[in-house]
């Protein structure tokens, strides 16, 4: 999109009180036992979350659709609705102990942008959309992002509705049944520009005491799931030189990989064990399979390749060490995004408006709008979270953050919208 000039000299104020008032209404469906939420996707709180955000569009006039992932588009017209929108938006649904902002901050934020235009008489160039993407936390069905991977391409209807949670229902039977899926495809539904505002879910900014941070990338990612097997039996008579250990492989892999994560000189690798699962356990049985849920992480693509060889490598030889055999299933890969320029520098120039020196930053995880990026401009804005906590009932985001980040993010879609 070319650069120009919003034509609104004086943008409308938000009503911080009325966005955290609705904030906090949504955190009391699904609420979790300890101050959190728990909306796993297409679960019956997720979809009365959904019908909440309804019933407060509906009060707009605005309508909505949604897609064959079950994507909801919400749209506020324009003066010329024969251009594609700019669409804000994010997610509703949680990780099972999850936070009240993650994802929701950057729905109920184009929300308050929707109330904040019809209060103020203001109709933009462009029409607006306030998407809710289905399945982004992959909690309940993986892979993650999956509602926005369907709208880009970059992953199939049929994976998307095939995959199934712990209790084996496939997604696609439980989005058959919430009400919210649709018939339309991205043809249906093209978007001009994309903006969203998340939470940072790490420490970076609270660490420097900045209250916004221009996002002009995410990282890249790899999944794995990772299996030793070995052979069980009992821990007594067997000597430890004869045992194929598959547990023993799989700690020296973990500390193999740790330490060369650990070797990077600008500290932006990553890695995470996030499961570690031990067929039939007993306290006097070696184990027989073990199976790991690997993460890892970098800012640079090349390096991310690097570290992709690395983890290979040091997995065949943890396996050799304890006479062990492997399998690596990689089960994702998303490449290192850099966002849209010109939707960098309106976020940037919104910031400035407001006094504030815009900090560049890249994001450590992944989000609907990395999906996003690759079929429309895209790009985001992130507020601080207390203590960098997220995917966790503790997450917290104050007040004046959420408001002055939907401010910089309303200023900017005003400039995107008025767009020819």
């Amino acid at each position: 999109m070319s650069a120009t000039p919003s034509p609104y000299i004086d943008n409308p104020c938000i009503d911080s009180q009325r966005l955290w008032s609705s904030l906090m209404d949504m955190a009391r469906i699904g609420p979790s036992p300890n101050g959190g939420s728990r909306r796993l996707a297409l679960s019956d709180d997720d979809i009365a979350g959904r019908r909440q955000l309804l019933a407060w569009t509906d009060a707009l006039n605005c309508e909505w659709r949604t897609d064959q992932a079950g994507n909801l588009f919400i749209r506020r017209s324009g003066r010329d609705d024969s251009l594609a929108p700019v669409g804000i938006g994010s997610h509703l649904d949680t990780q099972p102990l999850g936070g009240r902002f993650d994802g929701i901050l950057g729905v109920l934020a184009g929300l308050e942008i929707f109330r904040t235009l019809e209060e103020a008489g203001i109709t933009t160039r462009r029409p607006l959309e306030l998407i809710v993407w289905t399945n982004e936390e992959g909690s309940r069905f993986a892979p993650a992002m999956g509602g926005s991977g369907v709208y880009s391409g970059r992953l199939s209807l049929e994976a998307f509705r095939a995959a199934r949670d712990r209790a084996d229902m496939p997604l696609g039977q439980a989005l058959d049944q919430s009400g919210f899926q649709g018939t339309l495809t991205r043809d249906d539904l093209p978007l001009g520009a994309y903006l969203e505002l998340h939470i940072e879910q790490g420490p970076v900014l609270e660490h420097k005491a900045l209250p916004i941070g221009v996002v002009s990338g995410v990282q890249g990612l790899r999944w794995y799931d990772i299996t030793f097997t070995g052979d069980s039996a009992h821990a007594g008579p067997t000597p430890m030189r004869y045992r194929r250990d598959p547990l023993m492989a799989a700690t020296a892999f973990i500390e193999a990989m740790r330490s060369t994560v650990l070797e990077d000189p600008e500290g932006v690798s990553r890695l995470t064990v996030g499961d570690f699962q031990v067929a039939e356990p007993s306290r006097n049985v070696i184990p027989g399979t073990v199976t790991l849920q690997v993460d890892i992480r970098h800012t640079d693509e090349a390096s991310l390749a690097e570290l992709d060889q690395r983890l290979r490598a040091h997995v065949a030889s943890a396996a050799e060490r304890e006479g062990v055999t492997t399998h690596i299933e990689e089960l994702w890969h998303m490449p290192v995004t850099r966002f849209d320029t010109t939707l960098v520098d309106d976020l940037s120039a919104a910031a400035r408006s407001h006094g504030l020196d815009p900090f560049t930053m890249m994001s450590g995880a992944g989000h609907d709008a990395v999906n996003l990026s690759y079929v429309t401009p895209t790009a985001m804005l992130f507020i601080p979270c207390r203590e960098g906590i997220s995917h966790n009932e503790r997450e917290y985001a104050e007040p004046e953050h959420c408001a002055l980040g939907t401010q910089v993010l309303c200023d900017a879609v005003l400039r995107a919208a008025s767009r020819p």
